[in-house]
């Protein structure tokens, strides 16, 4: 069977399992992504994500992972909301929990079926394959605007004509030489909405992004206290934030989820802050079983809803926020009196 005749079958098998999109590019071909990698990492813009240093050189080129690879394969698979993510703004007492982590863990979901992708893929050629979901250093929005799926927006995020901006992405290379599809067109425009709603100003220019002051960086990467010029722009967001996304114009075309695992869960939607911060180590690792949530510890994601709770405004919070100025953790008990300064100073 020819590796043309195995690309319509490996597409056909793609959308049976679920994938929305599933595109070719070449894996062996020098790119820009290289330089501008390198540009963020020496600015220091990856704040204390020291892996990103670390694995710098073998992050530049999916050939410094696997030599051998001469084509990568990405997919793509919805996780769109079925409501708007920025309405969850309002409710200042619920946390704001970003719509990629309301449901089961994406890696998981994507990986068990870009591995039944691959395997039939191998069957079928003789090649070899390995399969990437966000765990390796490998720069996956590059390759999929490379590949067609869509472009870097003014974001970094990646944007789809057809889906938006809530894609998953995945990555399978391969020994097989394949032909390549069209690189995605930049079709921001003029248009700046994500970069204007960002409330810690993330991003120094179009197409850059500063993690250090980043909310989905802040409550999720970064272990220490959340800087105080970023608490009060925090707002409710207690993991992630989705308001580059959430804004982009491109979303009028997206649909929701199809995907069953990745429908939100109810209790993550707007879950009450008084619920949240009762939440030892036992009673969060059973809320976040099978969510990417649990990887945080419950002590990184506390700090979280203590900021949140200062910014409630709702001085029923004030009492679990007071039980926590104890707790063992000094960041966590570091955010509890911070929260209950500004909840106390608000109800003078």
């Amino acid at each position: 069977m020819t590796i043309s005749t195995s690309r319509t079958r490996f597409v056909a098998l793609a959308e049976s399992l679920g994938f929305d999109a599933v595109r070719v590019c070449r894996a062996d071909e020098a790119w820009a992504a290289a330089g501008r990698l390198e540009e963020f990492v020496e600015a220091g813009r990856h704040g204390t994500m020291g892996w990103m240093e670390e694995t710098l050189e073998r992050r530049k080129q999916p050939t410094n992972m696997w030599p051998e690879a001469t084509s990568a394969l990405v997919v793509a698979m919805n996780y769109g909301p079925d409501s708007d993510p920025l309405e969850d703004l309002k409710h200042a007492s619920s946390g704001n929990i970003s719509v990629y982590a309301r449901h089961r863990d994406y890696h998981d979901v994507m990986k068990g079926k870009l591995k039944q992708l691959a395997q039939g893929f191998a069957r079928e050629t003789g090649e070899e394959v390995k399969v990437f979901v966000d765990t390796a250093p490998l720069m996956e929005k590059p390759l999929a605007e490379k590949a067609g799926l869509g472009w870097q927006g003014k974001h970094t995020n990646l944007v789809s004509r057809e889906h938006g901006s809530w894609l998953f992405l995945g990555v399978m290379l391969t020994t097989a030489e394949m032909e390549a599809d069209a690189p995605g067109t930049d079709h921001c425009g003029a248009c700046r909405a994500c970069l204007d709603i960002c409330p810690t100003d993330a991003f120094p220019a179009p197409y850059q992004l500063d993690a250090r002051r980043c909310i989905s960086y802040l409550t999720i990467e970064h272990a220490g206290p959340i800087p105080e010029e970023f608490r009060k722009p925090m707002g409710n967001r207690i993991y992630g934030c989705d308001d580059c996304l959430a804004i982009c114009p491109w979303n009028k075309f997206a649909k929701s989820a199809s995907e069953a695992k990745l429908v939100a869960r109810e209790d993550l939607e707007r879950p009450p802050l008084s619920e949240l911060l009762v939440l030892g180590d036992a009673g969060f690792r059973q809320l976040f079983s099978g969510s990417p949530i649990k990887r945080i510890g419950r002590n990184r994601f506390i700090r979280n809803c203590l900021i949140a709770a200062g910014n409630s405004g709702d001085n029923t919070l004030l009492p679990l926020v007071e039980s926590l100025r104890s707790d063992p953790d000094p960041v966590v008990a570091e955010a509890a009196d911070w929260a209950a300064g500004t909840l106390a100073g608000e109800s003078d």
